[in-house]
């Protein structure tokens, strides 16, 4: 996941017999595409940056977030002078065990324990998950909230209506049944049994796997 490269440094109050932590802040102004911030709502992963320039020298930080516990979306505005609280996303590898209606179950690759995540957090990306495959897990303060997927998995289309020979510059598409379940549209010279790129990010086809 990207990150921003301007991170304030982490300071010290010392007194007498004791440190107090102070947390790292983060100016708003940084706030980029990939992001992860946390305030009193909820720990949040920016997916749109503008910086909206004001009259007389003032200006405003509009971002699109997601919740990463949630997976609710929905826009912040601040002031260029404000600061939000940074926070350290790392990783850890877990095995996909299996989904019911509610979660999907993974097994610490290291520790053996099994957790769950929401579909809800998940927010469709359990779609692409498959049994048995190890990812990497998202962790925020000790606790899994996500889990990255690769940006372009390969699926073959288990059903789709006849393609139409020659027609490989079409821009008009049809809908496609992939082998996970997933509809999506693709072009018309796609056929059942044909494999394709498809984009975990948005859920669309990309191209033809020959």
């Amino acid at each position: 996941m990207s990150r921003s490269t301007q991170r304030s440094t982490l300071q010290f109050n010392i007194i007498p017999d004791r440190i107090v932590r102070i947390k790292p802040m983060l100016s708003v102004t940084d706030l980029r595409a990939g992001t992860v911030f946390k305030d009193h709502q909820g720990i949040w992963e920016v997916s749109e940056y503008k910086h909206i320039k004001m009259g007389r020298g003032g200006a405003t930080i509009r971002i699109k977030v997601k919740n990463l516990k949630t997976g609710a979306t929905l826009e912040k505005t601040y002031n260029s002078g404000q600061r939000v609280e940074d926070t350290q996303v790392t990783k850890k590898k877990g095995q996909y065990l299996y989904s019911d209606a509610q979660n999907a179950v993974f097994m610490d690759s290291a520790t053996f324990e099994q957790f769950s995540l929401s579909k809800q957090v998940l927010a469709g990306k359990e779609v692409f998950l498959k049994e048995g495959e190890t990812y990497d897990l998202l962790v925020v303060d000790d606790q899994v909230i996500s889990v990255e997927l690769p940006k372009l998995v390969v699926l073959a289309v288990a059903e789709t209506g006849p393609g139409v020979r020659g027609d490989t510059v079409s821009n008009v598409y049809k809908p496609a049944t992939l082998e996970n379940g997933l509809v999506l549209k693709v072009p018309l010279f796609i056929n059942q049994g044909d494999k394709v790129k498809v984009d975990t990010r948005t859920q669309e086809y990309v191209e033809r796997v020959k």
